[in-house]
């Protein structure tokens, strides 16, 4: 297995100084109300890093399929993308893998559409492309359960939402609970819930006055974006705004976005405040959160 170092010079997450009205803002956490989104958790001793395992306190010795980085192991991530359209965000996320800056892979794409520029992208790429659900138009659909025992199969972490369209079934939210994620054209809460994509999403930002949009990356519950907010930018809404003009420049942030994001499950960066408010622990700085 080739190893694929990745830099670590990347501008923080969120950053909005691009925007002079709205300011990014670190979070001050009390480090001890913090818990890990994964099985490892990391702590601070004499100024360097060790690796805790949930189950043993050795530290571990790197292994195949493995980097590691300021002493810390971390495990290459396995990705399923899901997608109904184009998948721009699915490509820009497994340039992002290529290229090195993610430490994951993208193992399998799921479609409702087998013929979507995404799957076709998937295909070129050897990537396995799988169907769900089962419709008239797509009789080699899974089911459910069976989406869920072949993502079992693919050893999948994480499951990525990149345009998906259609509602993820409470069997595949149980067994990934936590590890679902989705990404959307508004900053929810608002314009946000069932019949509210694409560019839907952009026109009824224009009409209703709203001075920003931008996307925002948010957990996956059982209902249409209502889980829990991740991650959030910020763009403007011109005064003479197409809806077409305003997707374009969402779109542009939604695909640094989520590489960014993305990076930060591979690299066990995602913690949970106690009140259940999912956090980004910086890279540079561990005590900084996003």
């Amino acid at each position: 297995m080739v190893k694929q170092p990745f830099s670590l010079k990347f501008p923080p997450l969120l950053s909005l100084s691009s925007y002079p009205s709205v300011q990014s803002q670190n979070l001050d956490v009390r480090s001890g109300s913090l818990h890990a989104i994964s099985d490892v958790h990391k702590i601070v001793c004499s100024s360097s890093w060790r690796l805790l395992c949930s189950k043993s306190s050795n530290i571990t010795e790197p292994k195949e399929g493995h980097e590691v980085r300021a002493q810390v192991t971390v495990r290459r991530k396995k990705l399923a993308v899901f997608v109904s359209g184009g998948g721009s965000n699915f490509r820009s996320i497994h340039d992002a893998s290529k290229r090195g800056s993610l430490h994951g892979d993208v193992t399998v794409l799921v479609t409702n559409k087998s013929e979507c520029g995404g799957a076709e992208y998937a295909r070129n790429n050897g990537i396995p492309v799988i169907l769900f659900p089962k419709a008239k138009d797509e009789p080699k659909g899974l089911s459910p359960s069976d989406l869920v025992d072949t993502l079992r199969k693919f050893e999948v972490d994480f499951v990525l939402l990149a345009g998906y369209l259609k509602l993820i079934p409470v069997e595949l939210i149980r067994a990934y609970e936590r590890s679902i994620f989705n990404i959307h054209p508004s900053l929810l809460p608002a314009f946000g819930g069932k019949g509210y994509y694409g560019m839907k999403v952009h026109k009824a930002v224009i009409a209703s006055g709203a001075r920003f949009s931008g996307p925002t990356i948010h957990f996956v519950d059982e209902h249409y974006d209502t889980g829990r907010i991740l991650a959030q930018r910020v763009v403007p809404v011109l005064a003479h705004d197409t809806a077409e003009e305003l997707a374009a420049r969402v779109l542009n942030e939604e695909h640094q976005l989520y590489v960014e994001v993305v990076e930060a499950l591979c690299e066990d960066r995602v913690v949970w405040r106690e009140d259940g408010v999912p956090l980004i622990q910086s890279r540079e700085n561990p005590n900084d959160f996003r």
